[in-house]
């Protein structure tokens, strides 16, 4: 064998052996995808800020690893708001829940910024390439708890504790409203807007002095228990909202509007893990299971628990819906006619008050 021949034979036998040994795999580190959470209040041991703290749990919960989140609660609706949106893409986030309605101006600047970070805003109605929004059908919930506070009521009365007069808001008291007299209509109702989602002082001040002015059935659209509380302190009845508050009230609150956020939270962030994310303007209530009532207390008679049910199954069912007409203004204009339902863009941008509420909006 010439020196050419083994020269090409030793190299042959080189190659088939590399072919032949076991080559290290190639690894790659998936980091986690960091997801922030921008809360209006305290998170505390109830209401709409928990609720929302609860969804991020239930995120690391069922995604595990694949996901790390972090959160940052007691944020202005103001100019602090997009400081703290925008740190948060700083510090890495690859997507941002913002929670609250007066989010919604920072969070599409600073979406608008950052066009590679998924954004998702509560109760707004802003979208954008990289930013979605989502909303509760609470209004549901409301118009149940309404009939039974059309039921219970000996005054005729009925107390509302509103935070801002804002669609989301109006749709919950119009709804309880109208719930209320679709079972007694001669109820009224009386209401008192305090411009804060959290401030215990001042909703239980609210409460006290809608007390003093006849109602012994109050309602709310703020953070705190305390409207279930003053109810409590008079021998009143109260519903939850947000969060069941029957510990801060056994007696007094009948039954909670509840949200839970944890199920889309999921899914929107899993859809972002594997790439099906898109921005979207949703809508989930009971029959998404986001929107829950709690068991009604034992002060609620048997034949006002049966009505509720049937009230209830029909609402998951899709066969009612709260505002089904007629539906008529204070004035006694009629805004939805009998046999229709109010238009999707009148709903989410409701900016009136239901026959029966007293007072003139702010």
């Amino acid at each position: 064998m010439n020196r050419r021949l083994a020269f090409l034979f030793l190299a042959l036998a080189a190659a088939l052996t590399a072919c032949s040994t076991p080559q290290p795999e190639a690894t790659t580190t998936v980091e986690p995808l960091k997801v922030g959470f921008v809360y209006s209040g305290p998170i505390g041991d109830v209401g709409w800020t928990y609720q929302h703290e609860l969804g991020r749990q239930r995120v690391e919960k069922e995604l595990g690893s694949r996901v790390k989140t972090v959160f940052v609660e007691n944020v202005p609706e103001s100019a602090d708001a997009e400081r703290v949106i925008r740190q948060l893409v700083s510090d890495g986030c690859g997507m941002i829940f913002t929670t609250s309605f007066g989010f919604m101006e920072p969070t599409v600047k600073v979406a608008r910024e950052f066009p590679k970070v998924f954004f998702e805003h509560a109760t707004g109605y802003k979208t954008a390439e990289n930013l979605g929004v989502y909303q509760s059908k609470f209004y549901e919930g409301a118009y149940l708890l309404g009939i039974i506070a059309g039921k219970m009521t000996k005054t005729g009365t009925l107390g509302y504790v509103g935070s801002f007069s804002i669609p989301e808001v109006l749709r919950n008291v119009n709804a309880w409203t109208m719930g209320a007299r679709s079972v007694n209509p001669s109820v009224k109702t009386e209401v008192i807007w305090i411009n804060s989602w959290y401030d215990p002082p001042r909703e239980k001040e609210a409460a006290e002095t809608l007390i003093n002015q006849g109602a012994d059935v109050l309602y709310q659209n703020t953070d705190s228990p305390a409207i279930v509380q003053a109810a409590e302190a008079k021998g009143l009845h109260a519903f939850g909202q947000d969060s069941d508050m029957a510990k801060y009230g056994p007696k007094a609150e009948l039954t909670a509007n509840v949200v839970n956020w944890g199920g889309y939270y999921v899914k929107k962030v899993k859809d972002v893990l594997e790439g099906k994310w898109k921005s979207e303007d949703t809508k989930w209530g009971m029959a998404e299971g986001m929107i829950e009532v709690m068991p009604l207390n034992a002060a609620v008679p048997p034949e006002v628990s049966r009505l509720f049910d049937e009230k209830k199954a029909a609402i998951q069912g899709g066969t009612l819906h709260p505002f089904s007409g007629p539906v008529l203004d204070q004035s006694g204009a009629t805004k939805v006619a009998t046999g229709e339902t109010i238009a999707e863009k009148e709903l989410w941008s409701l900016n009136w008050y239901v026959q029966g509420i007293d007072g003139k909006l702010p």
